[in-house]
């Protein structure tokens, strides 16, 4: 069995969305993907159609030894059924069907966690503590689609663990008088308001109703993207967006900080997701920092780890390949 990828056998790394699955090539030992490339989820019923997809959109042939796959969603078994794409799909029919030595289907934020030890400065924007610490326990979270969340922790003989779970689904981390009454509003609605409901793409909407109701205001329909941008306009902010994404960070803040305390992340906390890198300013200049060292008697504590947001074009794929290279290279 060939462990190491060479340019004629590559390893195939892939990061399914509901929108679109991202693929790439890691054509040498400890490299990174290139040849990035994307096909539309919605055009495919499995991993396999949509890698072949891929792969036959390249310049020459390519046939991979081995792939690593994130896909948003708990992993436990060979079959694979995503909602937010329709696939249904068992990953030993897939490697066999490609005829791969290797295949592993993984966790999204857990691909995004082996990441985090391979960003280097250029990958990473501060938001506030100190410098982060791989050699410690670390933890990554972020809004998109939904709300991910996953630790890292580095084992005694060399390596990581990445610790998945679906600490997005916790209650709302609602602190504040009008967090309080935007909670209160969006119960009325839907029931149980959990993180998630606010913190992601689609709980940006959510939110900003939430809040032109408690103001007495008329809410526009909005999409994530228009609040966002109107929010962070150049030349003045809409006031009612602008609140909503000072809001959205201070409740993330929050939330990252219950995740840090949970995890023990001494070693940073990572913001990735959709949403985070096109208000990169309401971080640094919001309550995000503030809110998350405000933890009573361990505030201490919160201020000595790291917030940074990971500005890297395709992380999972990065971590994708780390997982690979940790798995395999080393046989």
């Amino acid at each position: 069995m060939q462990s190491a990828p060479t340019a004629e056998r590559p390893w195939l790394v892939g990061d399914i969305g509901g929108t679109n699955a991202r693929f790439g090539l890691v054509q040498a030992p400890g490299g990174r993907p290139v040849r990035v490339g994307k096909v539309p989820s919605a055009l495919h019923d499995g991993l396999a159609s949509a890698a072949r997809a891929y792969l036959d959109g390249l310049a020459e042939p390519v046939r991979p030894s081995a792939a690593c796959v994130a896909v948003a969603g708990p992993v436990l078994e060979d079959r694979i059924r995503l909602t937010n794409v329709g696939w249904d799909f068992s990953v030993e029919q897939t490697r066999t069907g490609m005829g791969m030595d290797h295949l592993e289907v993984v966790n999204d934020f857990a691909a995004l966690a082996q990441s985090l030890p391979v960003l280097g400065e250029d990958d990473l924007l501060p938001l506030g503590g100190p410098a982060t610490d791989p050699a410690e326990p670390m933890a990554v979270l972020g809004p998109g689609t939904g709300l991910g969340v996953a630790g890292l922790v580095p084992l005694p003989a060399g390596g990581w663990l990445p610790l998945p779970g679906e600490g997005g689904h916790v209650d709302a981390p609602a602190v504040e008088d009008i967090e309080a009454e935007v909670v209160r509003v969006i119960t009325a609605e839907r029931g149980r308001v959990s993180a998630e409901a606010l913190l992601s793409g689609p709980g940006l909407p959510r939110l900003y109703r939430a809040l032109a109701q408690v103001r007495g205001e008329t809410a526009r329909q909005l999409s994530p993207q228009e609040i966002t941008a109107a929010g962070v306009h150049p030349e003045g902010a809409e006031p009612l967006c602008r609140e909503t994404l000072e809001v959205f960070g201070a409740l993330l803040g929050g939330f990252a900080g219950n995740v840090a305390l949970t995890i023990g992340a001494t070693g940073g906390v990572f913001l990735g997701g959709g949403v985070l890198p096109r208000i990169p300013e309401v971080l640094r200049n919001g309550r995000f920092r503030l809110r998350f060292e405000a933890k009573g008697r361990m505030t201490d504590y919160l201020k000595n780890i790291a917030t940074v947001l990971i500005t890297a074009e395709n992380p999972a794929l990065l971590g994708a390949a780390a997982r690979l290279d940790h798995r395999l290279e080393r046989l």
